[in-house]
C-alpha cells in the first residue's frame, strides 16, 4: 500500500481528462525520483497558472494577463483578423490546432464542451448564453458573414454541430461545417495540419 502523500498525488493526476491510475502512478513516482528543482519549477508553473492567466472576454480563450490587453486575447485584438467569420470549437486544443494551420484568419469561441458528453439537464455548462450574448451584441466592427461549427467528427461533436445549428437559426447568419477530410471518430487537435487545411477549405 502506498503513503498516504503519493495516494494523494496518483489521485490528483487520476482526475485529469484522459489520465487513469496506472498513468498518475508514473507521474508521482517520476516526480518522486526528480530533482528538488523540477518538482519547484512544476509547483511555481502551475501557481503561476492561476495567478497570471486569465479566459478572453469575447473567445474564452486562456492568455496571460497585461493591462494593455484589456481582457481580451492576442488573437481577438488583432486587426487583422477577418471579423466577419466565427469558428466554433469544442475546446481550447481545437483552436490550437486550426491556427497551426495558417489557413484560417477569422475569430474564434471556445464552447467549453459537447451536448453528447452532458446530460441535457446539464446544457447550462456550456457557454451558450455566453455565445447568445456575442451575437446579439457583436459590435461595431464586426458583422458576420459566416459561422463555422469545427465540433469534432465524433458523435458527440456531430450532435453538438446538430444542436448549434438549431440553436443558431435565429440569427439568420449562414453556418458551415468542416469538410469530411477529417477521419470520422477523430480529434481535431491529433489531426495533422494539411487533414485540418482541406477539412477548412472544403466546409459546406
Amino acid at each position: 500500500m502506498y503513503s498516504q502523500s503519493i495516494q494523494r498525488l496518483i489521485g490528483a493526476f487520476s482526475r485529469f481528462p484522459a489520465v487513469g491510475p496506472r498513468t498518475a502512478s508514473r507521474f508521482t513516482f517520476h516526480l518522486l525520483k526528480a530533482d528538488k528543482k523540477e518538482a519547484e519549477d512544476l509547483m511555481a508553473a502551475i501557481g503561476e497558472l492561476h495567478e497570471k492567466v486569465r479566459l478572453c472576454r469575447f473567445c474564452f480563450n486562456p492568455f496571460d494577463e497585461a493591462p494593455q490587453k484589456k481582457g481580451f486575447c492576442a488573437l481577438c485584438l488583432d486587426e487583422t483578423r477577418d471579423r466577419s467569420l466565427l469558428c466554433i470549437v469544442e475546446k481550447e486544443s481545437d483552436l490550437e490546432a486550426l491556427e497551426r494551420t495558417l489557413r484560417y484568419r477569422g475569430l474564434y469561441f471556445i464552447l467549453g464542451g459537447t451536448v453528447g458528453m452532458l446530460q441535457t439537464e446539464d446544457l447550462s455548462r456550456l457557454r451558450l448564453k455566453e455565445l447568445k450574448a456575442r451575437l446579439q451584441d457583436i459590435g461595431p466592427k464586426i458583422r458576420l458573414r459566416e459561422i463555422i461549427l469545427a465540433t469534432n467528427p465524433t458523435t458527440e461533436g456531430e450532435a453538438t454541430a446538430l444542436y448549434l445549428e438549431r440553436f443558431l437559426k435565429p440569427f439568420s447568419v449562414p453556418t458551415t461545417r468542416l469538410g469530411r477530410g477529417l477521419p470520422l471518430g477523430g480529434e481535431l487537435e491529433y489531426a495533422d495540419e494539411e487533414t485540418l487545411k482541406s477539412a477548412l477549405e472544403g466546409r459546406r
